[in-house]
């Protein structure tokens, strides 16, 4: 009986204060994201949940950008991270930099995708962890539409209007409004109105 009476306050006073709960939530992920950044975030950035934010913190967010949780943000050597305008990054995505990824205005990251410029090398006499990286840029361009577990492989240039499937594996250019499926990425069709070239 107790455990009943309890249980129904505590039910009522979580519906009660949800609204209250979850905007004090997104401030304090705004709060926490933001002093982990080199450059200042944008109070129009929405931040849904936590982020982990590792090495130099050289990223920079453009306005009107909306995070879901568990977004993993990693800056090491050189390495940066420009998010534009408007991007929507979802649950559980990885970007990764030691030279530098650039992410256009409006493109959308589905869940769980990872986004990394550089790559393990392998040495003769020494171990794959002790080898070092071989890094080369990114660019994904405005209004890319990248599906969900989507990997994007360091030296890759997708072009405006782009969609990359779920799941596929990008190891090279995607021209303006082109889309791409499988592993590795091949070109399927063209969004309309869009011009590329396959």
């Amino acid at each position: 009986m107790v455990k009943s009476s309890l249980a129904s306050l505590l039910s009522s006073f979580y519906r009660t204060t949800s609204g209250l709960r979850r905007e004090l939530g997104r401030i304090r992920s705004h709060a926490l994201l933001s002093s982990a950044l080199a450059a200042p975030l944008d109070a129009s950035v929405v931040v849904l949940g936590p982020s982990e934010v590792h090495g130099t913190g050289m990223i920079r967010f453009g306005r009107d950008v909306l995070l879901y949780p568990g977004l993993y943000l990693e800056t090491e050597e050189s390495g940066s991270i420009e998010i534009g305008d408007g991007v929507v990054i979802s649950r559980g995505v990885h970007i990764v930099s030691r030279d530098g990824i650039r992410i256009g205005n409006g493109t959308m990251i589905g869940e769980y995708s990872s986004i990394r410029d550089a790559n393990h090398a392998r040495v003769p006499g020494l171990t794959i962890r002790d080898s070092d990286h071989i890094a080369q840029p990114i660019a994904i361009g405005n209004e890319v539409w990248i599906g969900r577990g989507v990997t994007v492989l360091g030296g890759v240039t997708i072009g405006d209007g782009a969609t990359v499937g779920a799941n596929a594996v990008v190891t090279r250019d995607v021209p303006p409004g082109v889309t791409v499926v499988g592993v590795p990425a091949r070109a399927v069709g063209e969004v309309a109105g869009a011009r590329g070239r396959s």
